[in-house]
């Protein structure tokens, strides 16, 4: 039997050290941190105690244009949450990129990557989601009447909106319905600042080198078969085509083959809110999903760190060595283009 998922509030998230209060206004800088990677905590979780919503390390100056970001692996359950939840062992276990941000830290700190990762559970609300991505089935009081004809789209019909409903064999996963006043407050204290911190950390990154990717990193479950040929340890989504140059994707696979290990694009993850909201191709901002088959690197339960946590990590260190030198050269050529228009 798997051991349970939910960790409380307070407990010594595995990304820091220390847990520093953050505001939801903005972000504060943790003390005793080394000056070249200073992390930063922004938002806060309620309910939590001043628990921050996300942290952000982010060297000074960056080593490469890359930023990895984490929004399913947070593990902060205030104890008001978890008294709402029907299963929240079992439901945080499935919602969960389970220790995907342990992946991250790891693969930033070998290769100089910046890396942002969210404390603040899936179950709470759903980074991945825009904020108008809600069931209101599941609300107090139901659809607000200034919502307009804004229909739910079909992740949000299958349970798994701004804040999760449903997930396949377990049911409902609340006892009771939210309240608007906690969804307004998940939205201003989580969602929105995550979202702007990352918009601004990668809009320095692009400042500095010209350009800048995003790894968006997810974890999946195994997913099988597929044309004879072995299940997928990676799905590589840029929304089909929308959200990265297409050389960088051509790279990425060249380099997974490399590795001999199997990657897919698209199929069945292509990208979602993340990438539609902070890539920018022609701006300079480039933006990967990259969903990693969780068997992979954890233990046979899915609950804790496997035997094949370390070797993930060389793959995962090694596609971003590989990705930051071409990363770099689109900013060059993006910059002497930007120059030449200013000369004519």
């Amino acid at each position: 039997m798997a051991r349970t998922a939910v960790q409380p509030a307070l407990a010594q998230h595995p990304f820091d050290s220390a847990s520093q209060p953050g505001d939801h206004t903005g972000m504060e800088h943790e003390p005793g941190r080394p000056s070249d990677s200073p992390r930063i905590a922004g938002g806060q979780i309620p309910g939590a105690d001043g628990v921050p919503a996300f942290r952000l390390c982010e060297p000074e100056p960056s080593a490469v244009p890359i930023l990895i970001a984490v929004p399913h692996a947070g593990r902060a359950y205030p104890g008001s949450l978890i008294d709402q939840m029907r299963h929240p062992a079992h439901a945080a276990l499935k919602l969960e990129d389970r220790y995907a941000d342990r992946l991250g830290e790891e693969v930033a700190r070998a290769t100089g990557a910046a890396l942002l990762v969210a404390q603040a559970p899936r179950a709470m609300i759903d980074l991945n989601r825009a904020p108008e991505d809600v069931d209101w089935d599941m609300v107090a009081g139901g659809r607000p009447d200034n919502l307009g004809s804004h229909a739910p789209g079909l992740r949000v019909r299958s349970g798994l909106g701004l804040i999760p409903r449903r997930l396949p064999g377990l049911g409902e996963l609340w006892k009771r319905r939210q309240e608007r006043e906690e969804l307004a407050a998940r939205i201003e204290q989580i969602h929105a600042p995550y979202h702007a911190c990352l918009g601004a950390a990668l809009a320095r990154l692009r400042d500095r080198w010209g350009a800048a990717l995003l790894i968006d990193l997810h974890s999946m479950p195994p997913l099988g078969l597929r044309g004879g040929q072995g299940a997928p340890e990676f799905v590589l989504g840029d929304r089909f085509g929308a959200s990265c140059q297409g050389a960088l994707v051509g790279a990425s696979f060249g380099y997974f083959a490399e590795m001999r290990r199997l990657a897919t694009h698209n199929r069945p993850y292509a990208g979602g809110y993340v990438l539609e909201r902070h890539a920018d191709p022609d701006g300079g901002i480039h933006a990967i999903q990259l969903e990693i088959d969780r068997t992979r690197y954890l233990d046979p339960y899915q609950a804790e760190p496997g035997p094949g946590f370390a070797s993930m990590v060389e793959v995962l260190a090694g596609l971003v060595r590989r990705l930051a030198g071409d990363v770099a050269t689109l900013g060059q050529a993006r910059d002497a283009g930007r120059w030449a228009q200013a000369a004519e």
